[in-house]
């Protein structure tokens, strides 16, 4: 797929190149960031080079992770990062983080929506699936606030440094949205 920009009222979400490489290693500085999330630690600008010039272009050619700058219009002030990741077909699972000085403004809860929508309208998912370590409870405030619905918590489902962590997991589906589902649902309640 070509690589793809999306709008919202506040952010413009775009996939980050060679030039956004220097705010995405001072950004990725924050302990927060290395603490909740799968980059390396210490995140050297190696690090950041390889990941705006070859992990996110790779991502979009293959179709296997759509990443996402998030940035504010005008000058263009990253706010922070986003992927959706494909798990399986039809399931996208949804990673982001914010930027120290940008958090508390709302603006993660809406790129999280905006870039939902935007994978079951266009990658035609019918699930986009968000995991979190126990205890990252921003990442979990924000996907509640994006619509998410909490579905438990997964033993031994992820690695953080060296270290198989439980993890969080919630999904939002089309239906949450008031989209339609690509492929037919028949909840077990039903």
């Amino acid at each position: 797929m070509d690589p793809v920009t999306l709008s919202t009222a506040r952010l413009h979400l775009r996939p980050v190149g060679p030039d956004d490489t220097d705010s995405v290693y001072a950004a990725a500085q924050d302990p927060d960031i290395q603490r909740w999330t799968s980059i390396p630690s210490p995140y050297l600008h190696e690090h950041a080079r390889g990941f705006t010039e070859q992990l996110v272009p790779l991502g979009w050619a293959k179709d296997s992770m759509f990443t996402f700058g998030v940035f504010l219009p005008g000058p263009g002030d990253l706010v922070g990062m986003l992927s959706l990741t494909t798990r399986s077909p039809g399931t996208s699972e949804i990673g982001f983080w914010a930027t120290k000085e940008h958090r508390g403004n709302g603006y993660t809860t809406e790129a999280v929506a905006a870039a939902s929508r935007w994978a079951f309208t266009d990658l035609r998912a019918d699930r986009v699936e968000w995991r979190a370590e126990v205890g990252n409870e921003p990442s979990r405030a924000v996907a509640e606030r994006a619509g998410f619905a909490f579905e438990g918590t997964l033993r031994s489902a992820i690695v953080h440094a060296g270290v198989r962590r439980d993890c969080w997991v919630g999904s939002l589906l089309p239906s949450d949205l008031g989209l339609p589902p690509s492929a037919p649902y028949l909840p077990a309640d039903a």
